[in-house]
């Protein structure tokens, strides 16, 4: 089992005290509000250095306190018992792994992958393009680290093109087309490698829980050039239009991300259990995707989100899930848990922030 055990010190309204966790299944139940999301961000926060609730690191920190640590001890690969120490004051985080100091949090993602299924992630169905980009490109770091690198250069780059055409200094921006340029094309293509990869399966996926068939993830890159010097040329022709606006108007930040069904737009015309349903099921390829390349199992955090289903639909998604190393659920009170627990399976019941089995 990759965790053994996580502790908590001022994380959220959890108490201040080590929580067991080894057992391939762990259910979480309890009533809204009481802390079983907060036991997910913590293995979360352990896994990533961040949380998928929120960017500000002090809203995580409990009330009347002014700083949170955690410790998760977990088995890799190898059956290597490894420690991660994180700890946040004074709006500072520093993360340790077996006692070294990490410089950077992206050294802690290809560590231990954990896939989460929340309420939000239909986001990527139906919400805003900058958060179906965000899906995209967690998937690529998910196997190639390597790209956090890629896209904090890109914007970089980006904020520094923008400042010149806001304050409308242009003596740099040749210099910081060839930039961006570089540095998006590679953003361009493993883009468009990563959603060829997922439509090897997302289709079929689809077609098993709900019969439609032919729906397919489809990604409109905002540069249609295939190189650098095609993608200055675009640059150039779109120069007046960017120094008017004060902005740079083209670029993999405005690239779309949609799913279409016999190659027309799907999402107008799809139910919200459809749209749920589209969500769910980039999370199943996105385990699907990591495994393939990395070889790891994932580990699965599933906050509430298959409660949504209907019990046929939840038990195919259930049943095309990847082999993991680890599942955490959380559930009501009320939800039949039980049909789902194993010999093993480890249940918490979780009320103000503590927890009994």
């Amino acid at each position: 089992m990759p965790f053994q055990y996580i502790s908590c010190t001022n994380f959220r309204n959890l108490d201040n005290k080590p929580i067991d966790l080894y057992e391939k299944e762990v259910f979480f139940v309890g009533e809204n509000g009481q802390g079983k999301s907060n036991l997910l961000e913590s293995i979360y926060y352990s896994a990533y250095g961040s949380s998928f609730r929120t960017r500000t690191d002090s809203e995580i920190v409990r009330h009347g306190e002014n700083c949170f640590s955690l410790r998760a001890v977990f088995k890799d690969e190898s059956d290597k018992i490894n420690n991660i120490n994180i700890y946040f004051e004074n709006n500072r985080k520093r993360i340790e792994k077996n006692g070294k100091i990490l410089s950077d949090r992206k050294d802690l993602i290809s560590v231990i992958p954990c896939i989460l299924f929340c309420h939000e992630d239909l986001d990527f169905a139906s919400g805003e393009p900058e958060k179906k980009r965000f899906f995209i490109d967690q998937s690529i770091a998910l196997i190639d680290v390597l790209y956090v690198n890629t896209m904090r250069n890109y914007k970089k780059i980006l904020k520094s093109r923008n400042i010149l055409l806001k304050e409308r200094n242009y003596t740099l921006l040749e210099t910081l087309n060839c930039q961006l340029a570089e540095a998006g094309l590679e953003i361009k293509n493993k883009r468009r490698n990563v959603v060829s990869q997922f439509n090897r399966f997302f289709s079929n996926l689809y077609k098993e829980v709900t019969g439609i068939t032919n729906v397919s993830v489809f990604y409109n890159p905002s540069w249609k050039a295939e190189n650098v010097p095609e993608i200055l040329s675009i640059l150039e022709q779109k120069e007046e239009v960017d120094k008017a606006m004060g902005t740079t108007m083209s670029g993999p930040h405005r690239d779309m991300i949609t799913f279409v069904k016999d190659e027309k737009p799907f999402v107008p015309t799809a139910s919200t259990g459809q749209k749920r349903l589209l969500s769910i099921l980039l999370r199943v390829s996105q385990a699907i995707y990591c495994s393939a390349f990395t070889g790891k199992k994932p580990v699965f955090l599933m906050d509430d989100v298959l409660l949504e289903l209907d019990p046929q639909k939840r038990q195919k998604v259930t049943s095309l899930l990847p082999e993991y190393n680890q599942l955490f659920c959380t559930y009501l009170p009320g939800e039949p848990y039980e049909k789902y627990k194993r010999q093993n399976t480890k249940v918490y019941f979780i009320e103000n922030g503590t927890w009994h089995e």
